[in-house]
């Protein structure tokens, strides 16, 4: 019995571990203030062109939620309207998927020089990289797109959830924010995981072995994007938490293995 409590506890200390990452990625405000506020240039373009289209979703949404079940029609009226509420709850919750991972996917590329100086700074404040290689901005917009199928399938399991009755709404909302912190997570390590040179099968184990504390850093970020304007102010926290959080994964991963801690 105590085996299983012993790993449970383990595995929330490292959610709660990576969840925590986030404010350090927040300490950089006080040190580099510089660098932190030309973060929040690319984060409020683009959060702003998002927003501009929820919100012509979210004005044509009975239209289109009423044009999508039209098999409805025919219903007790009460019925029809909970039916038609939840399947929109559930499509805008596959929204705030998409719109979670094509913000941190639109913002990384069109701020790629900005936040590189957030992320290479964090490096020569721990210790530097080593031999680093440089990996493009070509690289980076590669990186992103490869999540595209990641994240399009959370959005139909986050928008699937929502439909179930008495609890879809809820449990969408959850499981997308759940969903959408893990893409997050990997897509902020990217840019110092290709500075690295670390190849697509090792990534997966460097995440898979510290598993909970990735999603708790990509869970907090999420929280965070939910905020209206928290988007835009936490991006370059986010970034700099990023690279916390992957030289600690490459340090555990390290040790593991014998090689030397960064």
């Amino acid at each position: 019995m105590q085996e299983p409590r012993t790993r449970a506890a383990g595995v929330v200390g490292e959610f709660f571990t990576g969840f925590a990452t986030l404010f350090r990625g927040f300490a950089w405000w006080r040190r580099r203030p510089d660098l932190m506020l030309l973060g929040l240039v690319p984060a409020a373009i683009v959060a702003a062109g998002l927003v501009a289209v929820g919100v012509l979703i979210i004005g044509g949404g009975e239209g289109f939620v009423g044009w999508l079940t039209p098999f409805a029609d025919p219903w007790d009226p009460t019925l029809r309207t909970l039916f038609r509420v939840a399947l929109a709850l559930a499509l805008l919750a596959g929204f705030v998927v998409v719109a979670a991972f094509s913000f941190t996917a639109l913002t990384l590329i069109l701020g790629d020089w900005f936040y590189e100086r957030i992320w290479r700074a964090v490096e020569e404040q721990l210790g530097g990289l080593g031999e680093a290689s440089e990996p493009g901005f070509w690289r980076g917009v590669a990186d992103s797109l490869r999540l595209i199928v990641p994240a399009a399938l959370s959005a139909l399991l986050a928008a699937a959830a929502g439909m179930v009755p008495l609890v879809g709404a809820a449990l969408g909302a959850v499981l997308g924010v759940v969903l959408s912190g893990r893409i997050l997570a990997r897509e902020l390590m990217s840019r110092p995981m290709d500075a690295r040179a670390i190849p697509h099968p090792e990534r997966k184990a460097l995440i898979r072995a510290r598993r909970a504390r990735v999603l708790g850093f990509g869970v907090a970020v999420q929280l965070c994007f939910l905020v209206p304007g928290g988007a835009i102010v936490v991006m370059a926290p986010a970034v700099a938490g990023a690279t916390h959080l992957l030289r600690d994964l490459v340090k555990a991963h390290g040790l593991r293995r014998g090689e030397a801690p960064l």
